[in-house]
């Protein structure tokens, strides 16, 4: 923006502009807000603007306002009709139009859309890149089932970035792998509702949930006598399966409750088909083993 023929008030704006929201811009995304402090519906936006930056900070987010009664320079600059008008800066360009989302939940899923697109790479992500390698062999350890020693490794990560969601997310698996559910429980009541959202944190909350719904894996003998004997008892298929995914059975699990959901998908509210979807979640959405389950699913269901 030249400030070439400009008066002293302006030159000053145009340079707090560049300082405050062109510099910042050039590796972190800027929500800049135009408003004034007569505007009822900004008083209302701003709040919101400002928590939701907050909680993004980490991730290389940053807001700044434009007075437009102050500055209307730069006002006129971004043919600012009406406030509040917000604008996503990347590299001293507008990349998004912010305006339409009013309340948090829509902020944040514009943001989590353009951040997927652009270079940027806040310190959460930084920090995140230095103890990655150690997470992978903490997932790696985690695999082969060595629960105490995942433990000890991800406890160690934990000290050092607590606020990680794979972090948190392994530790809280490495200890239902010890029968920790409780503790395991703890872990995943202190991480915020809006960081459970990470698909990590997601996966290792339905593992809790599993884990809470399964309960022990104790003498499934006369369970399996029960299914052999009457193989329409969905109460004692669906309580099997629940034993099996306690010991570790996931295979033996999805095909008694595929065999449920063949025989009646809609008993007990559907339940047989919302544990199977609870345990591709526990174990990743990604995993190739789940994506083969899920085509098992597909053919039940549609077949």
């Amino acid at each position: 923006m030249a400030t070439l023929g400009l008066s002293a008030t302006d030159r000053e704006a145009v340079e707090a502009f560049r300082r405050d929201v062109i510099d910042p811009s050039m590796d972190a995304l800027v929500i800049l807000e135009f408003w004034a402090e007569w505007c009822g519906p900004c008083k209302q936006l701003t709040p919101i603007l400002e928590k939701v930056a907050a909680a993004y900070a980490g991730k290389g987010v940053k807001l700044a306002k434009v007075n437009v009664d102050e500055n209307k320079l730069i006002a006129s600059q971004f043919r600012v009709r009406s406030i509040p008008t917000v604008y996503a800066i990347f590299q001293g360009q507008p990349v998004a139009d912010l305006t339409s989302a009013r309340t948090e939940a829509q902020l944040t899923q514009m943001l989590d859309q353009i951040l997927r697109q652009l270079p940027i790479h806040g310190e959460e992500e930084a920090a995140h890149q230095e103890i990655e390698p150690l997470i992978a062999m903490g997932e790696e350890v985690l695999a082969e089932g060595d629960g105490e020693r995942a433990v000890s490794i991800f406890s160690q990560l934990f000290d050092m970035a607590p606020d990680d969601p794979a972090v948190v997310a392994g530790l809280i698996r490495a200890l239902l792998a010890t029968g920790a559910l409780e503790e395991a429980r703890a872990l995943l009541a202190d991480v915020p509702e809006d960081k459970r959202k990470d698909p990590a944190l997601a996966r290792a909350a339905a593992a809790v949930a599993l884990a809470g719904d399964t309960g022990p894996a104790d003498d499934l003998e006369p369970l399996r006598a029960r299914v052999a004997a009457e193989p329409d008892d969905q109460e004692a298929r669906y309580e099997l399966a629940g034993g099996l995914m306690a010991a570790g059975d996931r295979n033996a699990a999805a095909d008694l409750l595929l065999g449920s959901i063949e025989r009646d998908r809609d008993w007990n509210e559907a339940a047989a088909r919302k544990r199977l979807l609870t345990l591709f979640e526990a174990t990743g959405l990604t995993d190739p083993w789940v994506s083969a389950q899920r085509r098992r699913l597909s053919a039940v269901l549609f077949g």
